[in-house]
C-alpha cells in the first residue's frame, strides 16, 4: 500500500505574509488540492475565526489565499464554521458572524460569503448514520456542510484542555457537529470544583451556557442534573480550580470526535484536503478569549489529503522539534492519540504517512 504524502512548508521568523501566502500555494499544488474541486462545487472553507480576545487564529489573509485558489478554478468557496454550546460571541449567528468580521472574515475582506453552518441557533442538522463506531451509530453533523460540494479544512494547531490535542480531526469532528452533535460528544465528562483552589471569583457561573453553576458562601458549586459536560468551566477558571474526574473518558471524548469527523466526511471522501498550520502554537485552543503566547517557535504549514497521515505527521514533527511528547507534558491525564487510532479504525485515513519537504 502506497503511503499517504504530506507535505510541509516551513516558516521562519522572517517570513512576511506575502511569504506565507506563496507556501501556501505551493502546498495547494503540491498536494494536488484541484483534484478535490470542480467546477460550479459549493466548497465549504472550514475555519475557527477565533473567540472574542484571541490572537492566535488563522489570520484572515492568508485563509483568503486558499479562497482565492478555489475561485480560480471557477468554484464557489466560503467560509464557514458552526455556533457554539457556550456563552461567548460564537454562540448564535449574529454574534458570531459579527465577531469573525471584526477578526476579518467578510465578504469585503475576503471575496467570498461567510456562512454559519448550523443556522440561526444551531438547530440546521442531519442525522448520519456512521458504521463502526464504539459510541454512535447516527452523528448529527451541521447541515451546510452535508450539502456542500467539497470541504477545505484550516486549522490552528494547539494543544487543548479536554482532548489533549487540537489539529485537523477536532475541527472537524467538533467543528462540524451541529449543537445537539456537540452534546452527545461531551456528555458523561462532568466536572468537579476543587474548593481549596476555589476563590468564588464566579468567572465559571458567567461562561456556563446551562446555568448549572451558583456560587454559594464564596465556593462554586456544579449541578451536575444540568452539567452538559462543555467543559468550558475547565477552561475558562482563573484559579485552575475545576477539574474532570477522566478515567477512561479522554479516550472516550476522543473517539466520539472522531466518529463525528468520520460523518461528515464520509461521502466525499475524495473532495477533502486539509491544511494544518503549526504557527503561533499554543497551550490551548482558539476558543480561548483570550492571548495566548506561543510556547514554540513556529515550524511551518503541512497538507494532505488524508485527514489521519496530516495528524499523525503534524504531531510528530511538533514532538521532534519540542524534543518531548509535549501534548503529554501539557495534559498528562488525556490520552490524546486514541483520537487518531480510531479515525483509522473507523476509515478516515492511515496513521502511516510519508513527508515531503517543500
Amino acid at each position: 500500500m502506497v503511503k499517504p504524502e504530506v507535505y510541509l512548508a516551513g516558516v521562519s521568523e522572517d517570513d512576511c505574509v506575502k511569504d506565507l501566502q506563496e507556501k501556501i500555494v505551493r502546498l495547494f499544488d503540491a498536494a494536488d488540492i484541484a483534484q478535490c474541486i470542480d467546477k460550479n462545487d459549493l466548497v465549504a472553507v472550514k475555519i475557527h475565526f477565533g473567540e472574542k480576545g484571541n490572537e492566535g487564529h488563522i489570520d484572515a489573509g492568508l485563509a483568503r489565499t486558499v479562497s482565492d485558489r478555489v475561485k480560480a478554478l471557477e468554484a464557489k468557496p466560503f467560509f464557514t464554521d458552526t455556533n457554539t454550546l457556550y456563552s461567548g460571541q460564537r454562540s448564535n449567528t449574529y454574534d458570531h458572524l459579527m465577531l469573525a468580521a471584526r477578526h476579518g472574515f467578510s465578504l469585503e475582506n475576503l471575496g467570498v460569503p461567510v456562512i454559519i453552518a448550523d443556522g440561526l441557533k444551531g438547530r440546521n442538522q442531519v442525522d448520519v448514520k456512521i458504521e463502526g463506531g464504539k459510541h454512535f451509530d447516527v452523528v448529527r453533523i451541521a447541515g451546510d456542510f452535508m450539502v456542500a460540494d467539497a470541504m477545505l479544512v484550516l486549522t490552528h494547531v494547539t494543544g487543548h484542555v479536554a482532548a489533549g490535542y487540537a489539529g485537523a480531526i477536532k475541527n472537524v469532528g467538533m467543528g462540524c457537529a451541529a449543537r445537539a452533535g456537540k452534546l452527545a460528544q461531551h456528555s458523561d465528562i462532568l466536572p468537579e470544583v476543587l474548593e481549596e483552589k476555589c476563590t468564588g471569583c464566579g468567572t465559571c457561573a458567567k461562561w456556563c451556557p446551562a446555568h448549572a453553576i451558583v456560587v454559594k458562601d464564596e465556593k462554586a458549586h456544579i449541578d451536575h442534573s444540568l452539567c452538559i459536560g462543555c467543559g468550558e468551566c475547565l477552561a475558562v477558571c482563573p484559579a485552575g480550580a475545576i477539574k474532570h474526574t477522566w478515567g477512561n473518558r479522554s479516550a472516550m471524548l476522543n473517539e466520539r470526535i472522531a466518529e463525528h469527523a468520520w460523518g461528515a466526511i464520509k461521502d466525499k471522501m475524495d473532495k477533502c484536503a486539509y491544511l494544518n498550520f503549526v504557527i503561533d502554537f499554543t497551550a490551548e485552543c482558539d476558543c480561548m478569549g483570550k492571548k495566548q503566547d506561543p510556547i514554540l517557535p513556529d515550524i511551518g504549514i503541512l497538507a494532505s489529503r488524508d485527514i489521519v497521515a496530516l495528524e499523525h505527521a503534524t504531531i510528530d514533527i511538533i514532538n521532534e522539534r519540542s524534543g518531548r511528547d509535549i501534548f503529554h507534558e501539557l495534559t498528562p491525564h488525556l490520552d490524546y492519540m486514541s483520537q487518531l487510532i480510531h479515525a483509522q479504525s473507523l476509515g478516515l485515513g492511515v496513521l502511516d504517512y510519508d513527508l515531503v519537504t517543500l
